[in-house]
């Protein structure tokens, strides 16, 4: 109830947030409704009431008169309340069952005990009791039990991405460090990715070559930035040979390490004449022809967070006038949520620094015992080619957005330990790649959410709006978040995070 919730945040605020105090919720007989609403994807989860789904609740209390009866006699529950079990196991949630048994279901009869052989000097007494009766509630712990065993099995992609749940991590920065030999390997694993990726250029090379001018046309030039290992070398390879285009290509990669692999690559798969590979930076390359399309993997968990944006600017030099870029356009996503435990996990961390540093970092985090508090909203978009109307002009990659929310349940308060942010990309025409919830590409496993915490969480009043505001700043060497709240429910106030780039920052 919205008292229980009171109740649990006040206590909180007095005990400081301590990452030990937790919740046992009490599943009463009366269930609210569902929570309307909502970004998707969440399957039982979105039973829930999102504020609790992000607080740190390890036990849930059933009552054995919130069970209804079956035309059996047996103890079931209502969907809503199937629902909401199914639910917290997902989450790891302890259920205690509790009350009297107020079900008589047929019991089938007791075994005979098998008479004991009387031994020698016995007077036949061997001590034995007989069988009992099950404990009054185990018809309820049996149902309990049912529910768990028709829980879906997790995909290869759950089982996968498991052990990151909730695991704050750093964002890469590929453009100022080379990336190891292990992240490459993880990112290889996600084929999904690759045959979009393929699906994409299939759909540039037909538009680009029809079938009329197959035969005559020259080849299409591809220019591969950011090559890696070449996965998406290959991927465009094949597309070149399912869609039967002439094509030739240059893979430039920075990384040494990376371009041994290519090199080996290309020998061992039969490249040849069909792949240029060039080591160098991508800023400082000279290959020696424009492209038909410039095609990258340069996407962070927030899109633009890895410097997409001025990568592509900077080699879209590489491309002829009527070029395309793979990308052609991507866009961010911010949304409020409830994160009690990543927020103990940025308390947490002990490396020297200043408490404030880890609460003004944005971190990428396979989000779990989180709870969406309103409906995400995009935030920034960047499209290539961005060439500028004036020509050499300085292309401006500094970004605002004001976003003001409504709760999914607006008579509910919360409490706001963060904000999520997701991103969609359009790789070419309608071919599009995603980890925003609703749109999420099936199975992907390349990208996680990211994460942007809030140093001192807000309460988020019944009936009122929240207005948080995001800045994309930089300047000739760095580019960095800002973030605050800054209005709505009751004239809630944060400090603006990461104010010039003080505690994070992403290298150019």
């Amino acid at each position: 109830s919205g008292g229980g919730f009171a109740l649990w945040h006040a206590l909180r605020e007095l005990c400081g947030h301590h990452p030990r105090l937790c919740i046992a919720l009490e599943v009463s007989a009366e269930l609210p409704d569902a929570p309307a609403g909502g970004d998707g994807g969440g399957g039982a989860v979105e039973a829930l009431d999102p504020r609790w789904l992000g607080e740190p609740v390890r036990a849930a209390l059933l009552p054995t008169d919130a069970y209804l009866t079956n035309k059996h006699g047996y103890p079931t529950l209502s969907r809503r309340h199937q629902a909401v079990v199914s639910a917290l196991f997902t989450r790891d949630v302890q259920v205690v069952l509790h009350g009297d048994s107020l079900h008589t279901p047929p019991q089938p009869p007791l075994p005979a005990a098998p008479k004991p052989e009387p031994s020698a000097g016995s007077d036949g007494k061997d001590g034995q009791s007989a069988p009992s009766r099950p404990h009054p509630l185990e018809p309820y712990r049996e149902y309990i039990s049912y529910l768990y065993r028709k829980l879906p099995a997790p995909s290869e992609c759950e089982l996968a991405e498991s052990g990151y749940r909730d695991y704050l991590q750093s964002p890469l920065q590929p453009l100022a460090d080379n990336l190891e030999s292990a992240t490459y390997e993880t990112f290889e694993r996600d084929q999904i990715k690759y045959d979009t990726y393929q699906s994409a250029v299939e759909a540039f090379l037909r538009d680009k070559v029809p079938e009329e001018r197959v035969a005559s046309a020259p080849p299409v030039v591809l220019m591969m930035v950011g090559a890696g290992r070449g996965p998406i070398v290959a991927a465009c390879l094949r597309a070149a040979d399912a869609t039967g285009r002439r094509m030739r290509m240059y893979a430039i990669e920075k990384n040494p390490n990376a371009v041994v692999t290519l090199q080996r690559r290309a020998e061992a798969e039969g490249w040849g004449d069909r792949v240029t590979l060039i080591a160098s930076d991508m800023r400082h390359a000279a290959p020696p022809e424009q492209a038909d399309a410039l095609v990258s993997e340069l996407l962070g968990s927030f899109g633009d967070n890895e410097l997409s944006p001025e990568c592509l600017d900077g080699a879209q030099r590489f491309l002829k006038p009527d070029g395309v870029s793979i990308p052609q356009e991507y866009t961010s996503y911010v949304a409020p949520i409830s994160a009690a435990k990543l927020h103990a996990a940025c308390a947490a961390l002990q490396d020297g620094k200043d408490e404030r540093t880890h609460f003004e970092t944005p971190y990428v985090c396979k989000l779990h015992s989180v709870g969406l508090l309103a409906d995400s909203q995009p935030c920034f978009t960047f499209t290539h080619p961005n060439r500028p109307a004036g020509g050499d002009a300085l292309i401006d990659n500094r970004r605002h957005g004001r976003f003001v929310f409504a709760a999914r349940d607006p008579a509910a308060a919360a409490c706001v330990h963060g904000f999520a942010g997701y991103f969609t990309t359009r790789l070419y025409g309608d071919v599009t790649l995603s980890i925003h919830p609703p749109t999420h590409t099936p199975e992907m496993s390349s990208w996680f959410a990211i994460y942007f915490p809030l140093q001192h969480p807000v309460l988020w009043r019944a009936g009122e709006p929240l207005e948080c505001q995001f800045w994309r700043d930089g300047d000739a060497r760095r580019v960095w978040y800002e973030w605050a709240v800054t209005g709505g429910s009751g004239g809630a106030l944060t400090h603006i995070h990461n104010c010039g780039g003080r505690s994070y920052d992403v290298g150019l």
